[in-house]
Order: structure tokens, then C-alpha cells, then sequence
């Protein structure tokens, strides 16, 4: 089967924006809420305020940054700040403005060329989803009664509900008992707010398709699937694409999957996952031993996360790139962070190198890059809720110096199309460097990274398609010309790269 996917992905600079921390605006009322104070640190439960109309007014940010492509965290109606807990399906939440308010964004978006993929929690609801409650009131009576995963005893009345769990249920799932027993239904990773939609009962499967398939037809240009795999059925999933694609054939499908992903990257269920093994390869390196315990606690980062070299790191993306079709690999979801995990800035310790180098080498990689809102302007944050801070839109408190790193790094990709759409070689991995080339027919770019403390020099093979000559310096500082099939004598400084580029032969 010939595998497609979007071809505007290739060409994708995503930036990925936790609503609620973004941006406020006047419009969208707030009168008689309680909210924190926008610049106090962010906390589980409390709401901040930002909402999709703020969004709106800072698209002239977004667009001088270079930015074509949102991820939005969850919009629909929920009872959380994060809004993984989805009470309405087909309603966005009126905090953040309301289905208007998405109607604004996605047409002004639209109207500057920009994609908006938002998120959809399809795994769980929330124990306020009307089909959850109605079951709650009424047990074994209820018309929605298959519609979750519910434990027989509860439904006939003979053990309580445990969706606001006493303190007994509190220390039985902190124990070990799962919640089937102690609430009396089954929960997503055991918490009592998120009960697991049984994606076996028809009417619930055509519930998530319809409401799929409904945010597509408002305007919406994809979805990002929250833990898509603990929905255990390629049936489903294919299903889903089906319907998705037939509404929007060039709409983005990408799934939260932490770890090796073939299964579902076959060309019948997703077009994409978030890219996570890039980035852990990308800590290993540029971090390495300065990794902090707490983000081996983090997703399948226990599974493979470690203090690497550039050997090793060029050889898992090798690998990497061998899992997928050339047409996956051009549409992955490539971050350095995200609302699950630390900031990368934070992961290094404060070191900004790692931060800049971590983009040198997404933003000229196989895959749509994507920055997580705030690291362009330096902010920091440790583990949720740490990592989920307000923006600060006072400029005096902003890192010129790394979003100007990054404005300079998506024009790069932008204005190169080897870029976004050339062909990937590794030319040197040795010690701290690690060198590749991206190649069309029209041009070649070769780009090196030193990830070490000391200024190195290296020799590298040239890309067959160059002759003898100059190259031209598109980023960085060093200069250097192929000669006799080498680049020699290339010059790096500490923790720096170069890209460099020319006319192919």
C-alpha cells in the first residue's frame, strides 16, 4: 500500500500553545471568575485565564516568528485547566471563548496561511460527560450503561460509587487496587476524574467519530490523538482515518506515542507520532550526564535515555529513520518539550546551548519542527505544573537572544526547501560532532554540530552532488569549501553548529 500524508507538514513549523497560559483577552468575559494572577506560578487545578480570542490578537507574534502550524491543547468544554477531561465533545469551552471564539481563530488563522491542529481525548472522558453521570444516578437502569467499563456491583447498588472517592478509596488506588474495584468503573491510569470510554460499544465509537469528524468540518486541520495506543484496536483507528480523511484528505493525524510506532504507521491509521525518541536521543547527547533524576520519570524516557556520544546519537537516528516510509519520516511531530514533560532549557540545567543546539538540529531534520510556546523567549519549568506557565508578554522579561536564535532558525528552514524536503545523509558522527546533509536536486546543505566544550575541527566527506569550491555560510560562523570530496578543515566552536550550503552539480 503507498503510504500518504499531508504534504503541507513538510513544510510545517508548528508551534504547540497550552490555552489557558497563552494569552487573554477583554472579549472573552472573565467578570465574577476566579482566576490566579497571570505571572503567579501555575498550579494543578487553577485557571489562568487565556482563552482562543487571545490567541487571535497575537498572531502577529506568531507569524513574525515564523510559526505556519498550531497544536492546541485540548479546547472542548472540561473541568481542568489542562482540559484532558472532556465533559462536552461538541462544545468548546465557553472560558476559552466558546465555539465562536474557535470560529475567529480558525479563520484568521487561515487567513495568514496557518494550520490549527487541536487535541482530542478520545481514550477517557470526564466523570462530568453526561453519558458518565447518567449511568451514576440510575446504575444497571441506564440506557449508557456499556458506554464505560463499569464493575457489576456498583451498578446493582451493592457497592458505592467512587467517582469522588473517600479517603479508604484514595489510599486503595494508592495502593495498588485498581480502580474498577475501588470506584467501581475503570479510570485512566487509575484517576478518579477520567473514566476509560469502552470503545467496544458501537454508539461509543460513532460518538468519537462524529465528534471528530465534526471539528474537522468546522475548519479544524487535523488532530493530535492523546494516548492513542491505549485504545488497543488498529479497526478503530483505521476507522477514524477513514472518516477524518474522507471529510479533509490533507487534515494531520498525529498520535502520542512515546516509543516505536510502526504499528500505527502503516498509512491506515496515523500520518505521524510525536517524535519523542528524537528527542530523547537529543537529550543524551547534548545533556548527557547532567540529565536531572525526575525526567527518567517521564514517559518511556526510562526505557532509553542516557548519556550518549555523536556515534551513537547518529546512529539511532539512522535507526529511526530506517522504523518508517520516507513519507512518515517527512510528517513527523519533531519537539524538544511539551506540556507533559520539563522544559528543555530546564532539563539542561539552565544551559541555553543545549536548547539552541537541540533546535539547530530539529529545525533542519527530516519532520516538522515545533516549539513549545514560551522556549522562544527563554522561559524555564520543571515537571507539571511547573512546565505549564503563563507567557509573559512584557518584553523587557525575554531572551532576545534566544528568540532571535530562533526567528533566524525557522527562516532557514523556510527559505531552504533541501530543508523541509531533501533527502537525509549522515557524512560524520565522531567524539562531540556530528555532521549531516540535506539534498534536492537544485541544492545541498551540509550542517555540523560541536555538542562538546572545546573548539574541534573535522574533515568531512562531501556530498557527491558538490564540486570543488566554496560553500556559502547559511548559519553560524565557520566558512569552509569542498575540495577534492571533503570538506576540510571545518572549524566549530564549543557547543556551536554551521550551516552551510550550495548550488548542486
Amino acid at each position: 500500500m503507498s503510504i500518504t500524508t499531508p504534504d503541507w507538514v513538510k513544510d510545517a513549523v508548528f508551534y504547540q500553545i497550552f490555552p489557558d497560559r497563552f494569552a487573554k483577552s477583554e472579549r472573552v468575559s472573565k467578570q465574577g471568575l476566579k482566576l490566579e494572577p497571570w505571572d503567579s506560578p501555575p498550579t494543578v487545578y487553577g485557571f489562568k485565564g487565556g482563552d482562543l480570542l487571545g490567541i487571535v490578537e497575537h498572531l502577529d507574534y506568531l507569524q513574525d516568528l515564523g510559526v505556519n502550524a498550531l497544536y492546541l491543547n485540548p479546547i472542548t468544554a472540561s473541568a481542568s485547566n489542562h482540559r484532558y477531561h472532556t465533559y462536552d465533545y461538541f462544545k468548546v469551552d465557553p472560558l476559552l471563548g466558546g465555539d465562536a471564539a474557535f470560529r475567529e481563530l480558525l479563520d484568521a488563522a487561515h487567513a495568514r496561511g496557518m494550520r490549527v491542529v487541536p487535541d482530542g481525548v478520545f481514550n477517557h472522558a470526564s466523570r462530568g460527560i453526561w453519558q458518565f453521570h447518567h449511568v451514576l444516578e440510575n446504575g444497571d437502569g441506564s440506557p449508557y450503561v456499556d458506554w464505560f467499563h463499569f464493575n457489576s456491583d456498583h451498578l446493582n447498588g451493592k457497592k458505592h460509587w467512587g467517582a469522588y472517592p473517600t479517603l479508604e478509596e484514595q489510599d486503595q488506588l494508592k495502593n495498588g487496587v485498581a480502580s474498577y474495584e475501588a470506584l467501581g468503573y475503570r479510570a485512566w491510569w487509575n484517576f478518579p476524574a477520567l473514566p476509560k470510554l469502552n470503545t467496544n460499544t458501537p454508539a461509543v465509537r460513532e460518538f468519537i467519530f462524529d465528534a471528530a469528524v465534526h471539528w474537522i468540518k468546522f475548519g479544524a486541520d487535523g488532530w493530535r490523538l492523546d494516548v492513542p495506543a491505549e485504545i488497543d484496536d488498529d479497526s478503530f483507528w483505521q476507522e477514524f482515518r477513514r472518516r477524518v480523511k474522507a471529510e479533509n484528505p490533507d487534515a494531520y493525524i498525529v498520535g502520542e506515542i512515546w516509543h516505536e510506532s510502526k504499528r500505527w504507521l502503516q498509512g491506515d491509521q496515523f500520518d505521524a507520532v510525536m517524535n519523542y525518541l528524537v528527542t530523547g536521543a537529543l537529550m543524551g547527547w547534548l545533556i548527557g550526564d547532567r540529565l536531572p533524576d525526575y525526567i527518567f520519570r517521564i514517559g518511556d524516557y526510562h526505557k532509553y535515555l542516557r548519556a550518549i556520544k555523536a556515534e551513537e546519537f547518529a546512529d539511532r537516528i539512522d535507526y529511526l529513520l530506517g522504523l518508517y516510509d520516507p513519507a512518515i519520516n517527512y510528517a513527523q511531530f519533531n519537539l524538544l518539550d511539551s506540556h507533559d514533560t520539563p522544559r528543555f532549557v530546564t532539563t539542561s540545567g539552565g544551559d541555553l546551548s543545549a536548547l539552541k543546539l537541540g533546535w539547530l538540529f530539529l529545525f533542519t531534520y527530516v519532520g516538522a519542527p515545533c516549539i513549545y510556546y514560551g522556549d522562544e523567549i527563554g522561559m524555564a519549568g520543571g515537571p507539571d505544573p511547573a512546565c505549564r506557565g503563563s507567557f509573559s508578554w512584557n518584553m523587557k522579561e525575554w531572551d532576545v537572544g534566544v528568540i532571535g536564535y530562533a526567528k533566524s532558525l525557522i527562516s532557514l528552514r523556510l527559505s531552504q526547501p533541501a530543508l523541509r524536503r531533501g533527502d537525509y545523509k549522515r557524512l560524520y558522527a565522531k567524539g562531540n560532532i556530528y555532521a549531516f546533509s540535506r539534498s534536492t536536486d537544485e541544492e545541498t546543505v551540509i550542517v555540523a554540530i560541536n555538542a562538546g566544550a572545546n573548539t574541534a575541527i573535522a574533515d568531512l566527506p562531501a556530498p557527491p552532488q558538490l564540486a570543488d569550491g566554496p560553500l556559502t555560510t547559511l548559519f553560524g560562523e565557520a566558512q569552509a569549501q569542498v575540495t577534492a570530496g571533503q570538506v576540510r578543515g571545518l572549524k566549530l566552536a564549543p557547543r556551536s553548529g554551521v550551516v552551510l550550503g550550495k548550488q548542486s552539480t
